[in-house]
C-alpha cells in the first residue's frame, strides 16, 4: 500500500472497517480498499454507501447472514477435486442466500438504484441448490433417496445388519456359548460384527478373532455362523461407499460447470457486504456524507499572484476517527476561495500532527466511499495525489537523520506533485540549524506554492508566519492555547498565527517578574510589537467567539422556548379535541337511551291487542311527543378539518417514511410495528419511525342523529273495501297504508268481504310485497274472520 497512506494510517481505518463485514468476502474487500483519484467512481462510492445507510434505516436486520466465501470450492470444483459434504453445505447456503438478498434488493430497485444493480449480477443458481438439497440433509448426511441405487443399497444394508444381530441374538444365549462370554453383548470391530469372548476360553468358540481388549481378557470374535452374513454386509458398505462417492463426484462437476457464475455472485456479495460494512461503520462513528467536487483539468488562471488551483476543503466538526470519540476535539478546517496553502503553529503536543492527519486521513476515507466523522456540509475535492511527510522517519539502517529522512521523503514526491495534490508537511525544516531550516522551509514551500498544489503545513518557524501572511494564496493557522491552564484546547483557529506563550507562561510558572522582565529587553521591538499585535487579535477573538457563544446559547433558549410553546400548543389542541370527543360520546349515550325508550314504546303498541289500541295509542302518542320535544338534537362534534390526525396508527391510514421522506399506507399493524405499502415497497418498520398524515375515510356515515317522521292524522284503523272493483281498491288501499304509516299505526284491518274470494286474493298478494307491510293475517271470527284482512306495519 501506499506509504503516504500507511503514514497517514488509513490501513487502521480499513481493519476497523472490515469487522463490521459479515462474511470473509466483504472484510477481505474492505481490507484491501484503495481510494479512488476517479471523481464518478468516488461518488458512486459515496452514493451506495448512502443507500446502504437509508435501506438500513428501515430494514435494520438487513445482514448477509449464513454467506461464506465458496469461491476456493468453485476452484478446486473447476479442477477436479473431489468437495466434501460440509462444502456442499457451504455452496448451499451461500446460494440461497444469495438469492434472498438478491430478491430484497431488485424489490427496492425504485428506493436503491445502486444497490440494485449490484445484487442483479447475483446467480443464485436454484438448479444446484436443489442438487444438493436432494443429496445432503442439514447435518450433511447423504440421504436415502438421493439416487435410486443407494436406496437398494440401504435397504439392503439394513436387512443384512438385522439378520446378522438376530443370528447373534440366538448365538450369545445360547448355553454352549454364553458362559464364555465376557459381556452378552453386540459390536463391531472393522466393520464386522463381533461379541466379546473371554480370552481363557477362544477354543469353545468357534470364529475369527478381530480384536483384543487392552487388558487381554477379552478377544473380539466373529462366530464361524455369520462370517458370511459379514462379508455380504461389508460388500454392500462398498457399494454405498462406490454410490457416495458417485454422487459427491456428480455434485462437484456441477459446481465445477458453475464456477464462473459462482465466482462472479461472490464477487458482488462481497462488493454489498463492503457497502453495508461502511454503511454499519459510518453510523457507529456519527458520520455525514460528505460532498465531493471535482478538480479542474487545468487550474484557474492566477488571480493577483495567487495560484489558487480551484480546489476544496471544508471539513466542519471534524474529528480523528480513530480517537476516542467521547474525548477527541473537533476542528473546523476549512480553506476559503484565496487560500490554498494552510502554515499551522502552535505549541508542541497542541494537535497540529493529528490536524494534518485528520485532513488527509478524511481525504482518503472519502474517495474511498466512507462517510466522515464530521458536521454536515463537509465539502471535499477529489484529490489525484495525497502524500504526506508526518513524524519521526529516522532511519538508523540507512544512517540518515531526522532531517535527512524528511528531506529524502518529500525530494521523492517533490516533483510529481501538481494542481490535484494534497501535500501534508509536518515540522518542515527541522531537525537542522534553525536559520538554515527556516530557509529551507520557505523556498521548499514556495516550490509547492508554485506548483499549485493544495498544502497543510506545520510548523515551529516565526518565519513561515510572516511568509504566510505576505504570500497570496498562503494563510496562517494555530492551534489555540490556553495560557491559564497551560495546556493546549486542540482546537484550530484559522487566519491568526501561534503566539510565544513564553513569557505568559514563565509568569505562570512563577518565575520572578524581573527575570521575565530583562528577558523580554533582549527581544527585539519589532518582535514584542507583533506578539502583542497578536495577543490583542488573540484577546479580539476571544471577545468575538464569547459574543457568538451568547448568540447562539441565546438561539437555542429561544428555540427551546418555541418549541416549548408548540408543544403546549399541541396539549391544548389535544385537550379541546378530548372534551369535544367526550361531549360527543355523552351525546350519543343520551340518544342511545332515547332510542331504547322509543324502541320499548312501540313495542308496547305491538304488543296491545288492536281493539285496544286507540287508549294505548292516545297515551304512547303523548309520551312520544314528550319525548320528541326533550330529544337534543345534536350533531356529531367534530376537530377543526386542519387540526393534524392524532392517536395510534391504524390500518388504511396514510403515513410517511420519516428515513426515505415518502408517503404509503398502513397495511398492518403488528404491535409496536406497522407494515407500509408505499408504491411498489412494502416495509416493516417502528410506530415511531413514520408520521401520521391522513386517518383512514369510513366505509360508510352512521348519523347519530334520531330524526322522528312528523306524525300526520291518523286515518282510521280500518278501511272497507267492499264494492270496489279491483284496481280502485288497490289504489285505495295503497294511499291508506301511507296514511296509517304517517300516523305511526302498527297495524289496519282492511275489509274487502268474502264473495267470490278474487278481491280479498288481489289485496292479500298487493301487501304480501307492499314495502310498509310486514305481516297480515285473517281477523278473528266475531270481527269478520275471512272477510277482513289485519296487516301489520313496518316500524323504523
Amino acid at each position: 500500500m501506499n506509504r503516504h497512506w500507511v503514514t497517514l494510517e488509513y490501513p487502521e481505518i480499513l481493519k476497523r472497517l472490515a469487522r463490521y463485514a459479515d462474511f470473509s468476502g466483504g472484510a477481505d474487500l474492505a481490507r484491501s480498499l484503495l481510494p479512488t483519484p476517479d471523481f464518478r467512481e468516488a461518488r458512486e462510492r459515496l452514493a451506495l454507501t448512502r443507500e446502504a445507510r437509508a435501506l438500513l434505516d428501515v430494514r435494520p436486520d438487513f445482514a448477509l447472514g449464513g454467506v461464506y466465501d465458496i469461491r476456493p470450492f468453485a476452484e478446486r470444483a473447476r479442477h477436479g477435486v473431489t468437495l466434501q459434504p460440509a462444502d456442499f453445505l457451504q455452496v448451499r447456503d451461500t446460494l440461497t442466500g444469495a438469492g434472498r438478498v438478491k430478491r430484497t434488493l431488485t424489490q427496492l430497485e425504485t428506493q436503491f438504484p445502486g444497490l440494485a444493480d449490484i445484487a442483479w449480477r447475483i446467480q443464485p443458481l436454484p438448479n444446484l441448490v436443489e442438487a444438493i438439497v436432494r443429496v445432503f440433509d442439514d447435518r450433511g448426511e447423504v440421504r436415502d433417496n438421493a439416487s435410486p441405487e443407494l436406496a437398494r443399497i440401504r435397504h439392503d444394508l439394513r436387512v443384512a445388519q438385522e439378520r446378522i444381530q438376530e443370528r447373534l441374538r440366538r448365538i450369545i444365549s445360547a448355553a454352549d456359548v454364553a458362559p464364555y462370554l465376557q459381556e452378552a453383548i453386540i459390536t463391531r470391530r472393522e466393520g464386522r460384527f463381533v461379541i466379546p469372548v473371554q480370552a481363557d476360553f477362544k477354543g469353545h468358540v468357534q470364529g475369527i478373532v478381530h480384536d483384543r481388549s487392552a487388558s487381554g481378557a477379552t478377544l473380539f470374535m466373529e462366530p464361524t455362523a455369520i462370517v458370511e452374513l459379514n462379508n455380504t454386509l461389508r460388500e454392500l458398505t462398498l457399494a454405498e461407499e462406490e454410490e457416495i462417492y458417485r454422487l459427491l463426484r456428480m455434485l462437484t462437476d456441477h459446481v465445477g460447470r458453475e464456477a464462473d457464475a459462482i465466482t462472479a455472485t461472490l464477487d458482488a456479495l462481497s462488493e454489498i457486504d463492503l457497502t453495508f460494512a461502511k454503511a454499519r461503520y459510518a453510523i457507529e462513528i456519527d458520520a455525514t456524507e460528505p460532498e465531493l467536487v471535482p478538480i479542474p483539468e487545468q487550474p484557474p488562471a492566477p488571480r493577483d499572484g495567487n495560484l489558487h488551483p480551484g480546489t476544496v476543503v471544508h471539513l466542519p466538526g471534524a474529528r480523528h476517527p480513530l480517537l476516542n470519540p467521547a474525548t477527541v476535539v473537533p476542528v473546523n478546517v476549512e480553506l476559503d476561495d484565496d487560500t490554498h496553502v494552510l502554515v499551522i503553529t502552535g505549541p508542541n503536543t497542541g494537535g497540529k500532527t493529528v490536524c494534518l492527519k485528520t485532513v488527509g486521513l478524511l481525504t482518503l476515507m472519502a474517495q474511498a466511499g466512507m462517510h466522515l466523522p464530521t458536521d454536515p456540509g463537509a465539502r471535499l475535492s477529489c484529490f489525484e495525489t495525497v502524500v504526506a511527510d508526518i513524524g519521526d522517519e529516522q532511519s538508523i539502517e540507512q544512517s540518515l537523520s531526522t532531517f535527512s529522512s524528511h528531506l529524502t521523503n518529500i525530494i521523492s514526491f517533490l516533483e510529481q506533485v501538481d494542481h490535484r495534490a494534497l501535500v501534508l508537511l509536518d515540522e518542515l525544516g527541522a531537525g537542522t540549524d534553525p536559520a538554515e531550516g527556516s530557509a529551507l522551509a520557505r523556498a521548499l514551500l514556495e516550490a509547492f506554492r508554485r506548483r499549485r498544489c493544495t498544502a497543510f503545513v506545520a510548523t515551529h518557524y516565526p518565519e513561515l508566519k510572516l511568509y504566510a501572511h505576505g504570500t497570496p494564496g498562503v494563510r496562517n493557522a494555530s492551534m489555540e492555547f490556553d495560557v491559564e491552564t497551560l495546556a493546549p484546547t486542540y482546537r484550530l483557529i484559522v487566519g491568526l498565527p501561534g503566539r510565544s506563550n513564553a513569557f505568559a507562561i514563565a509568569r505562570r510558572l512563577g518565575l520572578p517578574e524581573g527575570i521575565v522582565m530583562e528577558a523580554r529587553k533582549m527581544v527585539s521591538g519589532e518582535e514584542l510589537r507583533a506578539d502583542d499585535m497578536l495577543e490583542d487579535l488573540h484577546n479580539l477573538r476571544l471577545q468575538t467567539a464569547r459574543a457568538r457563544d451568547e448568540a447562539r446559547q441565546a438561539h437555542k433558549e429561544s428555540e427551546a422556548l418555541a418549541g416549548d410553546l408548540r408543544k403546549r400548543l399541541r396539549n391544548i389542541e389535544e385537550e379541546r379535541r378530548e372534551i369535544l370527543r367526550q361531549a360527543e360520546q355523552e351525546a350519543r349515550a343520551e340518544l342511545t337511551a332515547l332510542r331504547e325508550e322509543i324502541r320499548a314504546l312501540r313495542q308496547r303498541l305491538l304488543a296491545a291487542p288492536w281493539r285496544e289500541v286507540s287508549p294505548v295509542l292516545e297515551e304512547v302518542s303523548a309520551e312520544l311527543d314528550e319525548l320528541e320535544f326533550s330529544m337534543p338534537t345534536t350533531e356529531p362534534l367534530a376537530a377543526p378539518e386542519t387540526a393534524a390526525p392524532v392517536g395510534p396508527i391504524r390500518e388504511g391510514d396514510t403515513v410517511k417514511l420519516l428515513s426515505l421522506g415518502i408517503q404509503g399506507q398502513v397495511v398492518a399493524v403488528e404491535g409496536e410495528e406497522v407494515v407500509v405499502q408505499a408504491g411498489p415497497l412494502r416495509t416493516r418498520v417502528g410506530a415511531d419511525a413514520v408520521e401520521l398524515l391522513q386517518r383512514a375515510q369510513p366505509t360508510a356515515v352512521v348519523s347519530d342523529r334520531i330524526k322522528i317522521p312528523p306524525r300526520g292524522p291518523s286515518p282510521g284503523l280500518q278501511i272497507d273495501l267492499r264494492g270496489q272493483t279491483v284496481e280502485e281498491a288497490l289504489e285505495h288501499l295503497d294511499r291508506y297504508l301511507d296514511d296509517a304509516a304517517m300516523a305511526g299505526l302498527p297495524w289496519v284491518r282492511i275489509v274487502h268481504g268474502k264473495g267470490t274470494g278474487k278481491l280479498r286474493r288481489e289485496i292479500r298478494e298487493f301487501i304480501a310485497t307492499h314495502p310498509l307491510v310486514s305481516a297480515y293475517e285473517s281477523a278473528a271470527e266475531n270481527e269478520g274472520g275471512d272477510g277482513a284482512t289485519v296487516a301489520h306495519l313496518v316500524h323504523s
